[in-house]
């Protein structure tokens, strides 16, 4: 990151500081009191590595990884794991991602499919709407014959408040192309990511 970035990051910064000392004293605490005084520049900070997503460039994290290849079957990255924000109530939720597709004569390298997954985790979310995100792009890039993405993740907004359901996981999907058409290969995908018996 270029000096120039990171001075034009600062103001954003401050003002997310800013912000927080208002909300430490209004949840009652004592914004000055030694063990907070910095806290608000740290989550300053936190929150900017917590949403780098907005500003990632797909294409120039894709950077030409993409080949020629006579290979038609499927390929999938399992059990990548992940975390992110829920848009909701800013808490956090995590898990793993599985991603398949199946080619048609080009293939993408393999590191890039996690930093895919990173680059859409990285940005206040909704797994729905990840899910979607990460499938859809995967499948404009490489034009495969289809494309499968599934997300298990734990929602802390849903198991520290409301609900407080404690390690309930939530499953969702997004089938494309021949997944979504050919009831087989969306078999043989929920199989070898372990949803349902082989």
């Amino acid at each position: 990151m270029t000096k120039k970035t990171k001075d034009s990051e600062k103001p954003h910064g401050d003002m997310i500081a800013s912000h927080v000392r208002d909300i430490l004293a209004a949840i009652g605490e004592d914004p000055n009191r030694e063990g907070l005084l910095r806290t608000p520049e740290r989550v300053a900070k936190s929150y900017k590595e917590l949403t780098w997503g907005y500003t990632a460039d797909i294409d120039e994290m894709i950077n030409g990884a993409l080949y020629s290849e006579a290979y038609n079957e499927m390929v999938v990255v399992k059990e990548i794991t992940f975390y992110s924000l829920c848009e909701h109530h800013l808490l956090p939720f995590f898990g793993k991602a599985h991603v398949a597709y199946v080619p048609d004569r080009k293939i993408i390298g393999l590191s890039k499919i996690p930093k895919l997954v990173e680059i859409y985790a990285k940005r206040l979310q909704v797994q729905e709407r990840m899910t979607n995100q990460i499938a859809q792009t995967l499948q404009e890039k490489l034009s495969p014959l289809g494309t499968a993405v599934v997300l298990e993740a734990r929602h802390l907004c849903m198991e520290m408040r409301g609900a407080e359901s404690l390690l309930s996981p939530t499953v969702t999907s997004s089938m494309l192309g021949c997944f979504h058409q050919d009831p087989r290969t969306r078999k043989e995908f929920l199989s070898l990511i372990g949803l349902i018996g082989h």
